[in-house]
């Protein structure tokens, strides 16, 4: 029988939303209520956590005061209270958790926090070398999730039984493992095993990594199963490992990262200032893109670029076996050119057979596939590139009606789950050229939504009917919204820093499907999340071989200079065998194969081409990334002319003026750096004079060109010195990895309704306001 309250308590019902489940949180309520004197319960509920306290008025504030002052990682977003009938209780407890998905928030997966780094190192410990050792402060959170609310038995630790000090340590409030979910130790946690090629077991437990560092001594690539997923490993001082590896995983050029035992090793080999330094130890431990200093590691780890990735150790894992090294390893995504990555045992002991020497493997299932985060420093401002481990899923506020699971784009996929009052963007998941790509997408749409909320009423993608995300939305008996593409990329920044009303939107990218049906890629776009219409856009050209152009920069060049001077080129020599140019230029003469587009990534391209920096690139966007690199070699520089002209009701940016004092330049010889500087500080000039041409007054900055820091901050700087406010792409991905979160933003602004995007229109209008 109950018992009656005590005199002069109340009660109240706390629900908290935010960063709450999976970090410690109930564990914390319990001992600041315990030490307020207070009684009742906290719960891990649907959508987030819930608390009944009963006690004095006093007690009670302290207690609102003490959870809005909770440390990070633990990120309190909101707090409703309502008085309840005050019972007999007269103690606090942890209740169980409500099951069923609902609204909380997942978190990301944590680097390891000084305590257990400390525990991990010291002999007396029980946890002494312990590969997987964490704490409510640290360690596995969303890779491990299967669905919400976050505890064990929805998690992959339900699979490992508690020995008795472990489940001693769950219950008892004083530890740091307090009801933490992933708690484990070497008598009932996940084991080491180290493989051969073959998937011939060679060893167990610290065998297995000891193991693991003697073939990475000799040279050889290992296969490490990490947090959320595979890496391949190698002697990042070895040059000829590093070709081995190149070699093997048909990856000729395209940068690799570079894994470093502590900040001392990365300051000897990469430049990093305080506020890349933070980025480089913030509990997320991403890829941070720093400037390389000559010499120090293997010439081949970034051909003809001069920044590395860099990161430190993100899980004990790796902080043992890098301890163990004394030395730098390339740690490059664990699958073959073009595959996702691997995420289970026999799937990377079958995909990456051919390529790794030696399988280090472990037997914790990853349920949530990550890759590692890439951030760099850009207009001086953290920016993310790649959203994955230790920073997805990444939700944002946003209000608006109905729910609904985006499916994003083809290339840097990534899913968002829309509704309950925020958008929930996904890890990356790849590109959807293969088979393999598309199943994990179609596992994908079913993972996030369980921990994001349940599944969605509505469907959203992108225009263009033949991307796999596309074709999955068809096939799913759900109504769908097509969101054009640059409208998304427009909406996802204004999601993730919360703009209301109408802005100037300026998205520069590659490609993709216009309204019209033509290729854009460098819009100017008027309107809000709801709906756009095109104002400006920049003077199409041909692309001749179409698809095949995106991958070879000299034919973006031969379209360019066609387009400008028709077949006799300007008098340009192009990297072209004499019968390819002589066909390609027929198909220009009729059109065949030759799509228009404005793209001002094909413009990189173009330039890239005629300054003899890139004619074919094996990974995208080879031919910006070196046109970057050699811009910024020098200073800011004054822009080349291009002509801003009507357009029926819009305007349109002829390139003309530019083309030909860029050749001029080139041709009475002048350096590539200063080339490439200027066509910067053109394109960032071009947006400017629009903005005023158009009396906007704020500009939001998007697409995947935007994630070239050179781009971004002479456009910043060119807007601001007109008066101009400006935003862009920091916490969300420039790419199209942020494209699902703009297709949300999208559906949820027009309220679930079967509205059509704004009608096609050639330039737009003339106002922005």
């Amino acid at each position: 029988m109950a018992q009656p309250a005590a005199a002069g308590q109340r009660r109240l019902r706390i629900r908290v939303h935010g960063a709450v489940q999976g970090v410690g949180f109930r564990p914390q309520v319990y001992r600041l209520a315990v030490a307020l004197g207070l009684a009742g319960s906290v719960r891990n509920a649907r959508d987030g956590v819930q608390i009944e306290a009963q006690g004095t008025d006093a007690a009670l504030e302290a207690l609102l005061d003490g959870l809005r002052r909770l440390p990070p990682p633990v990120r309190v977003e909101g707090l409703q209270c309502e008085a309840v009938p005050a019972t007999g209780d007269d103690r606090f407890v942890i209740a169980a958790s409500q099951s069923g998905a609902g609204a909380a928030l997942p978190l990301p997966d944590l680097a390891p926090c000084a305590d257990c780094l400390a525990q991990l190192r010291d002999p007396a410990d029980r946890r002494y070398g312990y590969p997987f050792i964490s704490c409510t402060a640290c360690g596995p959170r969303y890779s491990i999730i299967a669905a919400m609310p976050y505890d064990r038995e929805r998690t992959a630790m339900a699979a490992f039984v508690p020995c008795a000090a472990c489940a001693a340590e769950y219950a008892d409030p004083t530890s740091r493992r307090f009801q933490h979910q992933a708690n484990a130790c070497p008598a009932c946690g996940p084991q080491l095993t180290l493989c051969d090629a073959a998937g011939t077991a060679l060893a167990q437990g610290g065998a297995a990594l000891a193991a693991a560092a003697a073939v990475l001594r000799d040279g050889g690539i290992v296969a490490l199963k990490g947090l959320g997923g595979f890496q391949l490993l190698t002697d990042a001082r070895d040059a000829a490992a590093v070709a081995r590896l190149r070699v093997r995983k048909h990856r000729p050029h395209k940068p690799l990262a570079v894994m470093f035992p502590d900040l001392a090793a990365v300051h000897a080999a990469c430049r990093a200032g305080p506020a890349e330094q933070a980025l480089l130890q913030s509990p997320a431990v991403p890829i941070v893109l720093l400037d390389a200093r000559p010499g120090v590691l293997a010439a081949n780890l970034a051909p003809d670029n001069p920044r590395l990735g860099a990161m430190l150790p993100s899980t004990p894992l790796h902080v043992l076996l890098l301890e163990a090294l004394g030395f730098a390893l390339v740690a490059t995504s664990g699958n073959a050119a073009g595959e996702p990555l691997c995420a289970d045992n026999a799937q990377a002991l079958s995909r990456l057979a051919g390529i790794a020497d030696a399988f280090l493997l472990h037997d914790r299932a990853i349920l949530q596939p990550l890759d590692d985060s890439v951030v760099q420093l850009a207009a001086g401002r953290p920016q993310t590139l790649r959203l994955a481990r230790g920073l997805a899923p990444l939700a944002l506020a946003h209000a608006g009606r109905g729910s609904v699971l985006a499916l994003g784009g083809h290339q840097k996929n990534a899913l968002a789950v829309g509704g309950a009052g925020r958008i929930v963007l996904g890890p990356y998941l790849g590109d959807l050229d293969t088979a393999l790509a598309r199943q994990r997408l179609a596992t994908a749409t079913a993972r996030l939504p369980a921990v994001a909320g349940g599944q969605p009423a509505w469907l959203a993608c992108d225009l263009h009917p033949d991307y796999a995300s596309s074709r999955w939305a068809a096939a799913d008996p759900r109504p769908c919204q097509t969101v054009q593409h640059h409208h998304a990329h427009l909406a996802a920044v204004l999601a993730e820093h919360a703009i209301a009303g109408e802005v100037l939107g300026v998205a520069f990218d590659g490609a993709g499907l216009g309204e019209d049906g033509t290729l854009w890629g460098g819009e100017f776009l008027h309107g809000d999340s709801r709906q756009v219409r095109r104002v400006a856009r920049w003077r199409p050209f041909p692309l001749p071989g179409g698809e095949r152009a995106a991958r070879e920069p000299r034919r973006s060049a031969l379209g360019l200079l066609y387009a400008a001077y028709g077949p006799a080129l300007g008098g340009v020599t192009l990297d072209l065998r004499e019968p390819e140019r002589r066909t390609l230029l027929q198909a220009l003469a009729c059109g065949l194969n030759t799509p228009l587009t404005g793209s001002v990534g094909r413009l990189f391209d173009a330039v890239a081409a005629l300054l003899g920096l890139c004619q074919v690139m094996s990974f995208e966007g080879q031919a910006a990334q070196r046109l970057q690199a050699a811009a910024e070699q020098v200073p800011r520089q004054r822009p080349y002319p291009v002509e801003l002209v009507r357009d029926g009701d819009g305007w349109l940016i002829d390139w003309r003026p530019m083309l030909a004092a860029l050749l001029g330049q080139r041709a009475a010889g002048g350096p590539v750096a200063a080339i490439a500087a200027r066509f910067h500080a053109t394109l960032a000039a071009a947006v400017a004079g629009v903005a005023q041409r158009l009396r906007a007054g704020r500009v939001v900055l998007c697409g995947g060109c935007f994630q070239n820091r050179r781009l971004l901050a002479d456009t910043r700087a060119a807007l601001q010195e007109a008066g101009i406010a400006v935003w862009w792409p920091a916490r969300l991905p420039p790419g199209d990895a942020a494209l699902a979160c703009g297709q949300a933003a999208v559906v949820l602004a027009r309220g679930d309704r079967a509205t059509p995007a704004a009608q096609p229109c050639p330039a737009g209008s003339d106002g922005a306001n």
